[in-house]
């Protein structure tokens, strides 16, 4: 990724002209409530650039999985409104992506003018990428901007097929996100880290495969440590783990010695033979785990070992929490870790990178989210990216930035 070029904002003179701006309007909603803005408060930058400079913007963006039906409870019109409060102007909204209903409403745009068009997953061809929703998208504009690195992971229709018709850019969310990937493993500061949580070694090989040839050091948390540590032979009693992957674990090892990356994990745990809030508790050596317990926080020793290893990166990658942090006191960890990445980061001794799910969610807990050098809420392109994967609605960028492809 680090290689390939696209063009930003900067490049485009949007005066007059009626540009498609893919978003992620895809918000979390509860009893027809939009329960979380971030995606949308991210998104106003790059609307109001173009609005103030004259440009028609067309928004266009999936909304849950309608799987190619129309189906009411998943329409934008809730989401559009939501917009136009953020943005302080007037949002308008077309019952439909494409076809009379969506051409009707953009040609009677003036300049300065936002309008949203309906869940584009409410036709099949999105998912599919076809060519002919994504020629049709292209048919209502001049102009191509994706500001969605969260769905950039998707081949989708409105994500790479239609940057093969029009001029494509990057919008200003999306430079930041592929400027702060790029700082923090394309071409970082050394000596560079990685935190890296989650239940299952299975659902992140690749990324801890990608990492062994990019970090200094990689910590290892959550219940991922646990088989780590198993493979081991630590005793971990009833801890979650894939007994299948130790094999696999000590391969990784073996792997990141030959590398010359250091693997750190836990020394001590929180342990309980409940997996609820505030049980009995009872903090040990990681080789004195009780059989019939879980270990489902890191110790403080652990703590202590982490920040020192910290204290010593100049870059640092952040995905997964260090254990169970949904469950007082099993935060402990996460939190703690937490406040010192964000005091060095505000300090300006670390460049700090988090994303995912559970990161961000984590990270919100410990109130230290936006003191971040950047905190990606993107789930799924944020792990593929770390996989070291090619992002589609990235690479349609760099393909045919400031071409025109025949309809």
């Amino acid at each position: 990724m680090a290689a390939l070029s696209f063009k930003t904002l900067d490049a485009l003179q949007p005066k007059g002209r009626k540009v498609l701006l893919r978003a992620d309007l895809n918000v979390p909603v509860r009893d027809g409530k939009i329960t979380d803005l971030t995606r949308i408060e991210r998104l106003a930058p790059t609307i109001r650039e173009l609005a103030d400079k004259g440009a028609r913007v067309i928004v266009v963006s999936h909304f849950d999985r309608p799987k190619g039906q129309r189906v009411p409870e998943m329409s934008l019109a809730p989401i559009a409104a939501a917009l136009g409060t953020t943005l302080g102007r007037p949002v308008q909204f077309a019952d439909d992506c494409i076809g009379p209903v969506a051409e009707e409403a953009v040609s009677k745009l003036q300049d300065g003018d936002v309008l949203v068009l309906e869940n584009t997953r409410f036709h099949a061809g999105e998912e599919k990428n076809d060519p002919d929703l994504s020629k049709a998208l292209a048919a209502l504009a001049d102009d191509y901007v994706n500001d969605a690195f969260s769905a950039a992971h998707r081949a989708h229709a409105s994500t790479e097929g239609v940057a093969r018709f029009l001029p494509s850019f990057a919008g200003r969310l999306m430079e930041a996100e592929l400027n702060a990937l790029n700082v923090a493993l394309e071409n970082p500061v050394r000596p560079v880290g990685a935190i890296v949580g989650g239940a299952k070694i299975s659902t992140k090989l690749d990324l801890i495969g990608n990492l062994l040839d990019k970090v200094d050091v990689l910590i290892i948390g959550g219940a991922m440590a646990n088989t780590f540590l198993a493979a081991n032979g630590v005793r971990v009693g009833k801890s979650l783990q894939e007994a299948d992957m130790h094999d696999t674990a000590r391969a990784i090892m073996a792997k990141a010695e030959e590398r010359g990356c250091e693997i750190v994990l836990p020394v001590d745990a929180v342990t309980a033979t409940e997996f609820r809030a505030d049980p009995p508790t009872r903090t040990v050596p990681i080789d004195e785990i009780p059989a019939d317990a879980m270990m489902l926080d890191a110790g403080p020793e652990t703590v202590t070992l982490l920040i020192q290893k910290i204290v010593g990166l100049k870059t640092l990658v952040w995905n997964g929490p260090l254990g169970a942090f949904e469950l007082h006191p099993f935060d402990t960890a996460t939190n703690l870790v937490a406040a010192e990445v964000a005091r060095r980061t505000q300090a300006g001794q670390l460049t700090s990178v988090a994303g995912g799910g559970d990161t961000v969610s984590a990270l919100r807990h410990a109130g230290v989210a936006d003191e971040m050098s950047y905190t990606s809420t993107a789930g799924g392109a944020f792990l593929e990216w770390l996989e070291g994967k090619v992002l589609p609605g990235i690479q349609a960028l760099g393909e045919v930035s400031g071409r025109i492809l025949p309809l």
